[in-house]
């Protein structure tokens, strides 16, 4: 379960102290989150291969695609919003939740990934 929290928090897979990001990102800024090259605490490099975080992109996917369903339920079919509005909802939670799924992406698939030393 601490694993879960670690990578929800963004925190280092080897160290669980130090911060995978160093920068928060604003979306309405259009501005991403800046990741460390390594951990600040440890020096546990988090990108193992050039390219290594393109499977991160199938799981923002999953997270997007999660959220918009979980939209659609709750708008649609129990407080009964018409579908353009539904639509418009679903578009802006998507658009809010851009920065917050491509650090948890990145964040979990550090995590899938980190094979424990001790």
């Amino acid at each position: 379960m601490s694993k879960v929290l670690n990578a929800l928090k963004c925190k280092c897979p080897n160290c669980k102290k130090g911060k995978i990001f160093n920068t928060k990102g604003n979306i309405l800024l259009l501005n991403i989150p800046k990741m460390n090259d390594r951990c600040p605490q440890c020096n546990y490099k988090f990108e193992r291969e050039t390219g290594f975080f393109f499977g991160a992109m199938f799981v923002s996917y999953a997270l997007a695609a999660a959220q918009m369903i979980t939209s659609l339920v709750i708008f649609w079919y129990i407080i009964d919003i018409s579908p353009l509005r539904v639509f418009a909802i679903i578009v802006l939670i998507a658009f809010l939740f851009s920065t917050t799924n491509f650090k948890l992406s990145r964040s979990i698939w550090i995590y899938l990934f980190y094979k424990d030393r001790n």
